[in-house]
């Protein structure tokens, strides 16, 4: 995957809000994740529906996604930004996705650096690396 595909907006921080619709009058937060600027970022074991919304540090809407369906079950999604929607894929991660950001329930964000399925979906193997500064 291009550089270029995987980044955007500029480099300004990007707050990635991850709802579940499905609970309490507004939905239940699933992840809230502050990172880079990213055009795609993958989400581990995301709710059958959900409900996104992407904004800079400085509170401009860049996008938002709204009643995402998880399509196929695999325990990874990838959302990507398309002007101003976000776009949902369940995937089970390719060569091409190596590198990118993975937001795990609760908002912590990793990159991802490998990944291996068995071609009958009962069973993976990946890792993260996670890295933090103050």
């Amino acid at each position: 995957m291009s550089e270029e595909r995987r980044r955007g907006h500029g480099s300004e921080d990007m707050i990635w809000e991850l709802r579940n619709p499905d609970g309490a009058a507004l939905g239940l937060e699933f992840a809230k994740a502050r990172m880079a600027s990213h055009r795609v970022v993958l989400v581990h074991a995301a709710p059958s529906r959900l409900n996104v919304t992407v904004r800079t540090v400085n509170e401009h809407l860049i996008a938002i996604g709204t009643d995402l369906h998880a399509q196929g079950e695999t325990p990874i999604s990838r959302l990507t930004l398309d002007d101003l929607r976000i776009v949902r894929e369940n995937v089970w991660p390719g060569d091409g996705d190596i590198g990118l950001p993975v937001i795990l329930p609760g908002g912590e964000v990793g990159l991802l650096r490998s990944w291996w399925n068995a071609d009958d979906g009962s069973s993976w193997r990946w890792a993260i690396e996670l890295s933090n500064s103050r």
